[in-house]
Protein backbone atom coordinates (compact mmCIF):
# COMPACT_ATOMS: atom_id res chain seq x y z
CA UNK A 1 0.00 0.00 0.00
CA UNK A 2 1.17 3.58 -0.74
CA UNK A 3 0.45 7.00 -0.45
CA UNK A 4 -3.05 8.82 -1.69
CA UNK A 5 -4.10 9.82 1.51
CA UNK A 6 -4.26 13.70 0.87
CA UNK A 7 -1.55 15.64 2.04
CA UNK A 8 -1.00 13.98 5.12
CA UNK A 9 -2.43 10.55 6.68
CA UNK A 10 -4.56 10.34 9.61
CA UNK A 11 -4.49 7.30 12.02
CA UNK A 12 -6.70 6.78 14.85
CA UNK A 13 -5.62 5.10 18.19
CA UNK A 14 -7.12 3.26 20.48
CA UNK A 15 -5.94 1.62 23.74
CA UNK A 16 -6.45 -1.77 25.48
CA UNK A 17 -5.12 -3.95 28.02
CA UNK A 18 -3.99 -6.46 25.29
CA UNK A 19 -4.06 -7.70 21.60
CA UNK A 20 -4.74 -10.74 20.53
CA UNK A 21 -2.55 -11.49 17.34
CA UNK A 22 -4.69 -14.39 15.93
CA UNK A 23 -8.06 -12.40 15.97
CA UNK A 24 -5.93 -8.99 14.86
CA UNK A 25 -8.23 -7.01 18.09
CA UNK A 26 -8.36 -5.56 20.85
CA UNK A 27 -8.64 -7.35 24.11
CA UNK A 28 -10.41 -5.10 26.74
CA UNK A 29 -10.41 -1.94 25.76
CA UNK A 30 -9.18 1.20 27.60
CA UNK A 31 -9.85 4.73 27.66
CA UNK A 32 -7.04 7.15 27.21
CA UNK A 33 -6.54 7.99 30.62
CA UNK A 34 -6.73 4.93 32.06
CA UNK A 35 -3.61 3.56 29.27
CA UNK A 36 -1.92 6.83 30.60
CA UNK A 37 -1.92 5.44 34.20
CA UNK A 38 -0.75 2.38 33.30
CA UNK A 39 1.79 3.59 31.26
CA UNK A 40 2.96 6.03 34.75
CA UNK A 41 2.97 2.71 36.62
CA UNK A 42 4.75 0.18 34.50
CA UNK A 43 1.56 -1.54 33.72
CA UNK A 44 1.00 -2.85 30.73
CA UNK A 45 -1.12 -1.95 28.04
CA UNK A 46 -1.65 -1.91 23.84
CA UNK A 47 -1.71 1.12 21.74
CA UNK A 48 -3.29 0.40 18.18
CA UNK A 49 -3.23 2.24 15.06
CA UNK A 50 -5.40 1.94 12.22
CA UNK A 51 -6.22 4.25 8.91
CA UNK A 52 -9.95 5.11 8.92
CA UNK A 53 -12.05 2.53 7.54
CA UNK A 54 -9.45 -0.24 7.18
CA UNK A 55 -10.50 -3.38 8.80
CA UNK A 56 -6.69 -4.48 9.54
CA UNK A 57 -4.65 -2.71 11.83
CA UNK A 58 -1.60 -0.60 10.85
CA UNK A 59 0.58 -0.63 14.09
CA UNK A 60 0.45 -2.51 17.11
CA UNK A 61 2.38 -1.20 20.51
CA UNK A 62 2.81 -3.28 23.23
CA UNK A 63 4.22 -1.60 26.29
CA UNK A 64 5.39 -2.71 29.30
CA UNK A 65 7.77 -0.53 31.96
CA UNK A 66 7.78 -2.99 34.56
CA UNK A 67 9.73 -5.52 32.52
CA UNK A 68 11.51 -3.08 30.19
CA UNK A 69 9.96 -3.86 27.50
CA UNK A 70 7.75 -2.09 24.32
CA UNK A 71 7.45 -4.38 21.47
CA UNK A 72 6.29 -2.75 17.88
CA UNK A 73 3.98 -4.97 15.19
CA UNK A 74 3.55 -3.53 11.70
CA UNK A 75 0.75 -5.15 9.18
CA UNK A 76 0.35 -4.64 5.95
CA UNK A 77 -2.83 -4.31 4.31
CA UNK A 78 -3.84 -8.33 4.03
CA UNK A 79 -3.25 -8.15 8.05
CA UNK A 80 0.39 -9.85 8.10
CA UNK A 81 2.46 -8.44 10.46
CA UNK A 82 6.11 -7.51 8.54
CA UNK A 83 8.08 -5.35 10.79
CA UNK A 84 9.14 -6.33 14.58
CA UNK A 85 10.61 -4.40 16.65
CA UNK A 86 11.72 -5.27 20.22
CA UNK A 87 12.81 -2.47 22.58
CA UNK A 88 14.63 -2.79 26.01
CA UNK A 89 14.80 -0.53 28.90
CA UNK A 90 17.89 -1.34 30.57
CA UNK A 91 20.30 0.85 33.31
CA UNK A 92 19.62 4.25 31.40
CA UNK A 93 16.40 5.81 32.28
CA UNK A 94 16.23 7.84 29.02
CA UNK A 95 17.04 5.30 26.33
CA UNK A 96 16.05 2.16 24.75
CA UNK A 97 17.98 -0.86 23.29
CA UNK A 98 17.01 -2.19 19.99
CA UNK A 99 17.72 -5.24 21.32
CA UNK A 100 16.09 -7.50 17.92
CA UNK A 101 14.55 -6.38 14.23
CA UNK A 102 12.82 -8.84 12.75
CA UNK A 103 11.26 -8.26 8.87
CA UNK A 104 9.24 -10.07 6.23
CA UNK A 105 8.83 -9.70 2.67
CA UNK A 106 5.62 -10.97 1.34
CA UNK A 107 6.67 -12.10 -2.60
CA UNK A 108 2.63 -11.99 -3.25
CA UNK A 109 -1.16 -11.13 -1.97
CA UNK A 110 -1.66 -14.31 -1.14
CA UNK A 111 1.98 -15.75 0.68
CA UNK A 112 0.89 -16.93 4.03
CA UNK A 113 2.54 -14.29 7.25
CA UNK A 114 5.68 -16.12 8.28
CA UNK A 115 5.39 -18.00 5.11
CA UNK A 116 8.83 -20.74 5.17
CA UNK A 117 9.76 -19.33 1.64
CA UNK A 118 9.71 -15.40 1.93
CA UNK A 119 12.19 -13.59 2.47
CA UNK A 120 13.45 -11.89 6.01
CA UNK A 121 15.63 -10.96 8.59
CA UNK A 122 16.59 -10.83 11.76
CA UNK A 123 18.94 -8.23 13.49
CA UNK A 124 20.06 -9.16 16.77
CA UNK A 125 21.75 -6.42 19.16
CA UNK A 126 23.33 -6.23 22.15
CA UNK A 127 24.03 -3.39 24.78
CA UNK A 128 28.31 -3.96 24.51
CA UNK A 129 28.59 -3.31 20.91
CA UNK A 130 27.59 -7.45 19.66
CA UNK A 131 25.28 -8.23 17.22
CA UNK A 132 24.29 -10.04 14.33
CA UNK A 133 22.16 -10.12 11.21
CA UNK A 134 20.57 -12.99 9.51
CA UNK A 135 19.16 -12.92 6.45
CA UNK A 136 17.23 -15.24 4.46
CA UNK A 137 17.09 -14.66 0.59
CA UNK A 138 14.23 -15.22 -1.72
CA UNK A 139 13.85 -18.14 -2.95
CA UNK A 140 16.13 -20.00 -1.18
CA UNK A 141 14.88 -21.89 1.06
CA UNK A 142 17.09 -22.96 3.54
CA UNK A 143 19.75 -20.88 3.11
CA UNK A 144 21.15 -18.28 5.54
CA UNK A 145 23.13 -15.31 5.35
CA UNK A 146 24.76 -13.92 8.72
CA UNK A 147 26.54 -10.82 8.75
CA UNK A 148 27.74 -8.16 11.87
CA UNK A 149 26.21 -5.04 11.62
CA UNK A 150 27.75 -1.73 10.83
CA UNK A 151 28.78 0.66 13.10
CA UNK A 152 25.80 2.74 11.29
CA UNK A 153 23.25 0.59 12.72
CA UNK A 154 21.07 2.40 15.10
CA UNK A 155 21.33 0.70 18.49
CA UNK A 156 19.38 3.37 21.15
CA UNK A 157 16.88 5.12 20.86
CA UNK A 158 15.63 7.77 23.38
CA UNK A 159 12.47 6.79 25.71
CA UNK A 160 9.66 8.92 24.27
CA UNK A 161 6.72 10.17 26.71
CA UNK A 162 3.38 8.75 26.71
CA UNK A 163 2.12 11.15 23.70
CA UNK A 164 5.32 11.03 21.75
CA UNK A 165 5.64 7.82 20.13
CA UNK A 166 6.28 7.98 16.52
CA UNK A 167 4.00 5.73 14.16
CA UNK A 168 6.54 3.88 12.53
CA UNK A 169 4.50 2.61 10.00
CA UNK A 170 4.24 5.45 8.40
CA UNK A 171 7.50 5.22 6.65
CA UNK A 172 8.30 1.68 6.78
CA UNK A 173 4.94 1.37 4.16
CA UNK A 174 5.28 4.47 2.40
CA UNK A 175 2.59 6.55 3.55
CA UNK A 176 2.39 9.97 2.75
CA UNK A 177 2.84 12.86 6.14
CA UNK A 178 2.21 14.39 8.02
CA UNK A 179 0.72 12.10 10.36
CA UNK A 180 -2.24 13.53 11.89
CA UNK A 181 -3.36 11.04 14.98
CA UNK A 182 -7.08 11.27 16.44
CA UNK A 183 -8.66 8.82 18.86
CA UNK A 184 -10.71 5.96 17.27
CA UNK A 185 -14.18 5.85 17.86
CA UNK A 186 -15.02 4.37 21.47
CA UNK A 187 -15.28 1.17 22.25
CA UNK A 188 -18.57 0.77 23.94
CA UNK A 189 -16.83 -1.09 27.04
CA UNK A 190 -13.38 0.96 26.87
CA UNK A 191 -12.96 0.78 31.01
CA UNK A 192 -11.29 3.75 33.42
CA UNK A 193 -10.29 1.76 35.71
CA UNK A 194 -10.00 -1.86 33.95
CA UNK A 195 -10.21 -4.88 36.19
CA UNK A 196 -7.41 -7.10 35.92
CA UNK A 197 -7.91 -10.27 37.69
CA UNK A 198 -8.95 -11.94 34.11
CA UNK A 199 -6.24 -13.39 32.53
CA UNK A 200 -5.70 -12.47 28.56
CA UNK A 201 -6.47 -15.25 26.69
CA UNK A 202 -3.24 -17.18 25.33
CA UNK A 203 -3.33 -15.62 21.77
CA UNK A 204 -2.86 -12.33 23.41
CA UNK A 205 0.27 -10.94 22.54
CA UNK A 206 2.70 -10.55 26.03
CA UNK A 207 6.20 -9.17 26.66
CA UNK A 208 9.15 -12.31 25.58
CA UNK A 209 9.49 -14.57 28.92
CA UNK A 210 12.66 -16.54 29.19
CA UNK A 211 12.40 -20.24 29.72
CA UNK A 212 10.89 -21.47 32.43
CA UNK A 213 12.46 -24.52 34.25
CA UNK A 214 9.40 -26.40 34.11
CA UNK A 215 8.73 -29.75 36.67
CA UNK A 216 12.25 -29.87 37.04
CA UNK A 217 11.91 -32.23 40.78
CA UNK A 218 9.43 -34.70 38.49
CA UNK A 219 12.77 -35.86 36.94
CA UNK A 220 13.87 -37.35 39.97
CA UNK A 221 10.87 -38.53 41.08
CA UNK A 222 10.09 -42.11 40.57
CA UNK A 223 6.82 -43.48 39.14
CA UNK A 224 5.99 -39.95 36.81
CA UNK A 225 5.61 -40.00 33.41
CA UNK A 226 7.15 -37.64 30.92
CA UNK A 227 7.39 -38.16 27.06
CA UNK A 228 10.12 -36.80 24.91
CA UNK A 229 7.72 -36.32 22.16
CA UNK A 230 9.87 -39.26 20.19
CA UNK A 231 8.64 -42.01 22.82
CA UNK A 232 5.16 -42.02 23.90
CA UNK A 233 5.92 -42.65 27.50
CA UNK A 234 8.72 -42.61 29.36
CA UNK A 235 8.31 -43.68 33.77
CA UNK A 236 11.11 -42.00 35.51
CA UNK A 237 12.85 -44.40 37.63
CA UNK A 238 14.94 -44.06 41.27
CA UNK A 239 17.22 -41.38 40.78
CA UNK A 240 21.33 -43.07 40.69
CA UNK A 241 24.02 -41.74 42.99
CA UNK A 242 27.30 -41.47 41.19
CA UNK A 243 29.68 -40.25 44.45
CA UNK A 244 30.50 -36.85 45.47
CA UNK A 245 31.78 -33.83 44.29
CA UNK A 246 34.13 -32.06 47.16
CA UNK A 247 33.79 -27.71 47.02
CA UNK A 248 36.37 -26.86 50.27
CA UNK A 249 36.34 -23.32 48.65
CA UNK A 250 32.54 -22.64 49.23
CA UNK A 251 32.02 -21.46 45.20
CA UNK A 252 30.77 -24.01 43.28
CA UNK A 253 31.19 -24.07 39.50
CA UNK A 254 29.14 -25.26 36.42
CA UNK A 255 30.55 -24.75 33.31
CA UNK A 256 31.76 -26.37 30.03
CA UNK A 257 35.53 -27.73 31.39
CA UNK A 258 37.20 -26.33 28.09
CA UNK A 259 38.43 -22.98 29.20
CA UNK A 260 41.26 -22.84 26.48
CA UNK A 261 40.33 -18.90 26.48
CA UNK A 262 41.45 -18.49 30.24
CA UNK A 263 38.39 -17.02 30.97
CA UNK A 264 37.27 -18.84 33.84
CA UNK A 265 34.02 -20.67 35.00
CA UNK A 266 30.55 -19.57 32.89
CA UNK A 267 28.90 -19.37 36.24
CA UNK A 268 29.40 -19.74 40.20
CA UNK A 269 26.98 -20.17 42.65
CA UNK A 270 27.71 -19.79 46.64
CA UNK A 271 27.63 -22.95 48.81
CA UNK A 272 28.79 -24.02 52.36
CA UNK A 273 32.09 -26.01 51.66
CA UNK A 274 31.55 -29.30 51.93
CA UNK A 275 30.58 -32.50 49.50
CA UNK A 276 27.39 -33.01 47.45
CA UNK A 277 25.99 -35.82 45.64
CA UNK A 278 25.95 -36.52 42.53
CA UNK A 279 22.75 -37.94 40.88
CA UNK A 280 21.16 -38.91 37.31
CA UNK A 281 17.58 -38.46 36.46
CA UNK A 282 16.59 -41.26 34.65
CA UNK A 283 13.66 -42.91 32.53
CA UNK A 284 12.94 -46.40 32.23
CA UNK A 285 10.83 -47.14 27.99
CA UNK A 286 10.62 -49.38 25.56
CA UNK A 287 10.57 -49.36 22.07
CA UNK A 288 9.71 -51.46 18.69
CA UNK A 289 13.00 -51.58 17.26
CA UNK A 290 12.95 -51.49 13.70
CA UNK A 291 16.60 -52.84 12.56
CA UNK A 292 16.28 -55.78 15.20
CA UNK A 293 12.75 -56.65 14.50
CA UNK A 294 11.99 -56.46 18.44
CA UNK A 295 10.49 -54.75 21.80
CA UNK A 296 13.61 -53.21 23.19
CA UNK A 297 13.89 -51.50 26.71
CA UNK A 298 16.40 -49.27 28.13
CA UNK A 299 17.01 -46.48 30.80
CA UNK A 300 18.54 -43.47 29.80
CA UNK A 301 19.75 -40.19 31.55
CA UNK A 302 17.67 -36.99 31.28
CA UNK A 303 19.49 -34.57 33.64
CA UNK A 304 22.09 -34.68 36.41
CA UNK A 305 21.86 -33.11 39.72
CA UNK A 306 24.07 -31.81 42.49
CA UNK A 307 22.45 -32.17 46.16
CA UNK A 308 23.52 -29.50 48.49
CA UNK A 309 20.88 -30.35 51.18
CA UNK A 310 18.77 -33.07 51.51
CA UNK A 311 16.05 -30.44 51.74
CA UNK A 312 13.32 -30.26 49.58
CA UNK A 313 13.53 -27.24 46.41
CA UNK A 314 10.11 -24.76 46.68
CA UNK A 315 11.32 -22.96 43.87
CA UNK A 316 13.70 -22.98 40.74
CA UNK A 317 15.53 -19.95 39.12
CA UNK A 318 18.10 -19.93 36.33
CA UNK A 319 21.73 -19.46 37.13
CA UNK A 320 23.20 -16.95 35.39
CA UNK A 321 26.68 -15.83 34.97
CA UNK A 322 28.46 -12.03 35.58
CA UNK A 323 26.99 -10.86 32.63
CA UNK A 324 24.32 -12.49 32.13
CA UNK A 325 20.79 -10.03 32.20
CA UNK A 326 17.35 -11.63 32.21
CA UNK A 327 16.59 -8.19 30.77
CA UNK A 328 17.98 -8.62 27.51
CA UNK A 329 16.34 -12.68 26.87
CA UNK A 330 13.65 -13.05 24.35
CA UNK A 331 10.61 -15.78 24.27
CA UNK A 332 11.90 -18.50 25.73
CA UNK A 333 15.46 -17.89 25.85
CA UNK A 334 18.08 -19.37 28.45
CA UNK A 335 21.17 -18.16 29.51
CA UNK A 336 23.74 -21.31 30.57
CA UNK A 337 26.58 -22.71 29.33
CA UNK A 338 27.92 -23.55 26.59
CA UNK A 339 29.57 -26.40 25.17
CA UNK A 340 31.05 -27.37 21.61
CA UNK A 341 32.57 -30.99 23.20
CA UNK A 342 29.12 -32.15 24.60
CA UNK A 343 30.76 -31.77 28.07
CA UNK A 344 29.42 -30.20 31.42
CA UNK A 345 31.02 -29.79 34.90
CA UNK A 346 30.18 -29.41 38.08
CA UNK A 347 33.59 -28.16 39.84
CA UNK A 348 35.15 -26.25 42.76
CA UNK A 349 35.56 -22.73 41.63
CA UNK A 350 38.01 -21.47 44.29
CA UNK A 351 40.52 -24.43 41.85
CA UNK A 352 39.12 -24.18 38.89
CA UNK A 353 42.64 -23.41 37.00
CA UNK A 354 44.74 -26.66 38.20
CA UNK A 355 40.96 -28.71 38.03
CA UNK A 356 40.26 -27.66 34.38
CA UNK A 357 44.65 -28.28 33.57
CA UNK A 358 43.93 -31.60 34.87
CA UNK A 359 41.11 -32.45 33.03
CA UNK A 360 42.67 -31.35 29.53
CA UNK A 361 46.12 -33.07 30.29
CA UNK A 362 44.16 -36.37 30.89
CA UNK A 363 41.38 -35.98 28.37
CA UNK A 364 43.36 -34.64 25.66
CA UNK A 365 46.89 -35.56 26.13
CA UNK A 366 46.03 -39.62 27.72
CA UNK A 367 48.33 -38.37 30.83
CA UNK A 368 48.28 -41.14 33.37
CA UNK A 369 47.36 -40.31 37.18
CA UNK A 370 45.84 -36.57 36.43
CA UNK A 371 42.04 -37.90 36.42
CA UNK A 372 39.83 -40.79 37.05
CA UNK A 373 37.67 -42.39 34.51
CA UNK A 374 34.12 -42.98 35.67
CA UNK A 375 32.30 -45.67 33.43
CA UNK A 376 28.67 -46.73 32.55
CA UNK A 377 27.66 -42.81 33.79
CA UNK A 378 27.06 -39.63 32.00
CA UNK A 379 29.50 -38.70 34.68
CA UNK A 380 32.78 -39.76 32.74
CA UNK A 381 35.77 -37.77 34.61
CA UNK A 382 36.72 -36.80 37.66
CA UNK A 383 39.84 -35.00 38.36
CA UNK A 384 41.18 -33.47 42.06
CA UNK A 385 43.16 -30.58 43.14
CA UNK A 386 45.59 -32.04 45.51
CA UNK A 387 47.09 -28.41 47.23
CA UNK A 388 43.04 -28.24 48.36
CA UNK A 389 40.89 -30.98 47.70
CA UNK A 390 38.85 -29.64 45.15
CA UNK A 391 37.36 -31.90 43.02
CA UNK A 392 36.24 -31.23 38.89
CA UNK A 393 33.42 -34.02 37.87
CA UNK A 394 32.76 -33.44 34.09
CA UNK A 395 29.12 -34.83 32.27
CA UNK A 396 27.85 -36.03 28.87
CA UNK A 397 25.26 -33.88 27.32
CA UNK A 398 23.37 -34.96 24.37
CA UNK A 399 25.08 -32.51 22.13
CA UNK A 400 26.71 -28.92 21.64
CA UNK A 401 25.01 -25.87 22.64
CA UNK A 402 23.86 -23.52 25.15
CA UNK A 403 22.26 -26.04 28.44
CA UNK A 404 20.36 -24.22 31.08
CA UNK A 405 21.69 -24.42 35.04
CA UNK A 406 18.31 -24.86 37.13
CA UNK A 407 18.74 -23.72 40.86
CA UNK A 408 16.18 -25.07 43.44
CA UNK A 409 15.72 -22.92 46.33
CA UNK A 410 14.77 -24.12 49.79
CA UNK A 411 11.66 -22.52 51.60
CA UNK A 412 14.61 -19.89 53.27
CA UNK A 413 15.86 -19.13 50.16
CA UNK A 414 18.92 -21.35 50.89
CA UNK A 415 20.53 -23.50 47.65
CA UNK A 416 19.84 -27.04 47.80
CA UNK A 417 20.08 -28.30 44.03
CA UNK A 418 21.80 -27.63 41.00
CA UNK A 419 20.09 -29.36 37.81
CA UNK A 420 21.49 -29.37 34.48
CA UNK A 421 18.73 -31.00 31.77
CA UNK A 422 21.29 -33.36 29.70
CA UNK A 423 19.12 -33.15 26.26
CA UNK A 424 16.12 -31.23 26.57
CA UNK A 425 12.97 -31.08 29.28
CA UNK A 426 10.48 -33.52 28.20
CA UNK A 427 7.00 -33.48 29.19
CA UNK A 428 5.45 -34.87 32.19
CA UNK A 429 2.26 -36.67 31.47
CA UNK A 430 1.28 -37.63 35.04
CA UNK A 431 3.18 -36.79 38.19
CA UNK A 432 3.46 -39.14 41.08
CA UNK A 433 4.01 -36.36 43.60
CA UNK A 434 1.14 -37.52 45.72
CA UNK A 435 1.77 -41.50 45.76
CA UNK A 436 2.61 -42.43 49.46
CA UNK A 437 6.42 -42.97 48.86
CA UNK A 438 7.04 -39.92 46.74
CA UNK A 439 8.52 -38.29 49.66
CA UNK A 440 11.64 -40.09 49.30
CA UNK A 441 12.32 -37.08 46.84
CA UNK A 442 10.74 -34.45 46.52
CA UNK A 443 13.50 -31.91 45.57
Amino acid sequence: MGGGHGPGTIVEVAYALAWDLEARAIWRPLTARAARERDGVGLPYVVVYRLPGREVPLEVRLVSWREHYVGLWVYDDRGRRTDELDLRLLDDPGRLLSRRTRTWRYTGPDVPEFDDECPRSTTELFPDGRGSITRKPEGELGRTLITVPDAATRRWQARPGFDDWPVGAVSRLGLQGPVTLRAAPPAPDAAETPDAAREAPATCWHPPRPAQPGPIDALFRPGTRVTDGYHPEMTVVEPRRMGTLCVPSGLLAVSGPDDRAGKGPAMTIPVPPGAYALEEGQVHFGYDCEWRETWVTRTDTTAVRLLISETPALSWEMCLGPDDDTRLLVENEIFGFDTDAATGCFADAGAWVPLQELFERHLLRGEPGVGEDITDSMYFLRTQDEASGGELVAFATTGDGTYPVWVGRSADGEVAKLVVPVGGMPTVLQDDSSAPDAGRDTS
